[in-house]
């Protein structure tokens, strides 16, 4: 009894606290910021090998878009002189002198494969990325319409059909015929219709993600169809895109490769490696260095940028941030 008379008393104020109810405070969830695209670059960047060959596709883009400026490539600056006709590496340096212009050595009418190669790869470059970023543009917004729209549908696919048994080759083939073989010909006459197959693929995409409940419940609510196509179906499409974007690129390089090559491609005017290839194909075992080059090249450009596409895409899958 002793014990408990010593107990000193105890204010019931002191032990219990009084917190204020906070509504957007309850609303928080304490978990780490997730950033979509730095988990896509922390997956890609986990592969040395795309160090290295980010690294490679930089250098010939340097290469490619830089030297030209201030080396300017001239395939008939040596057509007066038959002696510099056909040279190899050694020979063409004993003739002109120690120089990195002639390190490939000379072609047929004594111009530099090295710097026609530097020339080559620009152009196949440039018509790549133009053809891919006008092609992909137009074919998503047009796949995204078409399958989220089913008026236009009918329409479109009616036109799909027609096009799509032309061979896609002989379509360009006459195109370059009719118009010209300018830079700017090819350009159009590669994406006046290539965007069609795209948005085809991408409509059948589109038509499984539209009728989902959160689009459904987005247009009850009245979103516009605008917003429902670029906030709720896009986004879940965007490892899609760069799996086709990965096979894009490289195609229109070899697509330029393939037609110059049968004489069907850029002019004469423009530097192209399809048409250095076509001009050395007789004399690819008697002067290697006219013909293998440009094959190389070429093959390099393509196999990195389809290489870099598709582990960009297995990146982009949500299912590799688990």
């Amino acid at each position: 009894m002793d014990n408990v008379k010593n107990v000193p008393e105890v204010n019931e104020d002191e032990l219990f606290e009084f917190v204020e109810q906070d509504v957007n405070s309850s609303e928080k969830i304490i978990a780490p910021r997730y950033s979509y695209w730095k988990s896509v670059f922390r997956v890609f960047f986990r592969k040395k090998s795309n160090i290295v060959l980010i690294i490679l596709f930089a250098l010939i883009l340097l290469v490619s878009f830089i030297v030209p400026l201030f080396c300017k490539y001239d395939p008939v600056e040596n057509v007066a002189n038959a002696k510099t006709y056909s040279l190899s590496p050694i020979e063409a340096w004993n003739f002109f002198g120690f120089s990195p212009k002639w390190l490939l050595g000379t072609g047929a009418l004594g111009n530099s494969i090295f710097y026609g190669i530097i020339a080559s790869a620009r152009t196949s470059l440039l018509l790549a990325i133009i053809c891919a970023a006008i092609n992909m543009t137009v074919g998503i917004i047009m796949g995204a319409v078409w399958g989220y729209s089913k008026t236009l549908d009918p329409v479109l696919l009616f036109i799909y059909n027609v096009v799509a048994n032309v061979p896609y080759i002989l379509l360009i083939t006459v195109l370059v015929y009719i118009i010209g073989s300018g830079f700017g010909s090819f350009v159009f006459a590669l994406t006046v219709t290539g965007w069609l197959g795209i948005a085809y693929f991408f409509r059948t995409q589109v038509m499984v993600i539209r009728d989902r409940e959160y689009s459904l419940a987005s247009r009850c609510l009245g979103t516009p169809v605008p917003r429902i196509i670029t906030k709720n179906i896009l986004p879940f499409l965007t490892s899609v895109i760069v799996t086709f974007l990965a096979t894009e690129l490289p195609s229109y390089i070899s697509m330029e490769v393939f037609l110059s090559y049968i004489g069907a491609g850029l002019s004469a005017k423009v530097p192209s490696l399809g048409r250095m290839i076509q001009s050395a194909q007789g004399v690819f075992l008697t002067r290697p260095w006219e013909f293998w080059p440009p094959v190389f090249v070429a093959a390099a450009i393509t196999i990195i940028l389809y290489v870099l596409g598709q582990n960009l895409a297995d990146a982009s899958d949500p299912r590799t941030h688990m």
